[in-house]
């Protein structure tokens, strides 16, 4: 029997390395989802952030047959994996956040910021 897949939505963003980070991100991603779909990247001005940096934003849509709680720490995971830590200085490396699991939205403030919703018109 088949399992079920779940279509997800991933924010992508980085402010440090962006696009060899942003490109790491989605080597990783293809990998882990089952079918996948990436919208162009732009950058952003930070938002309530330390580092002056700009940050390149993208989102992903895809299906997994993970459930929920196992694909956010398979995310936190790859985070870790391609340099993300815990720092205090605001260096993102990778930032992966599970924007949509099938039907229910996560990181609410997320959908109102305009990169988000200039980009979801792209999947």
């Amino acid at each position: 029997m088949k399992q079920k897949e779940h279509t997800v939505i991933i924010s992508l963003a980085s402010n440090e390395n962006q696009e060899a980070n942003l490109a790491a991100a989605r080597e990783q991603l293809t990998q882990l989802l089952t079918t996948v779909q990436f919208t162009s990247a732009i950058y952003t001005d930070p938002i309530n952030c330390l580092r002056k940096t700009p940050y390149l934003n993208q989102l992903c849509k895809g299906t997994t047959a993970f459930g929920e709680g196992l694909l956010c720490e398979v995310l936190k995971e790859t985070e870790k994996r391609l340099g993300r830590t815990k720092n205090e200085d605001g260096i993102v490396a990778i930032d992966l956040d599970l924007l949509q699991y099938d039907n229910q939205r996560h990181h609410l403030r997320d959908w109102d910021r305009n990169y988000v919703k200039d980009l979801i018109n792209e999947l």
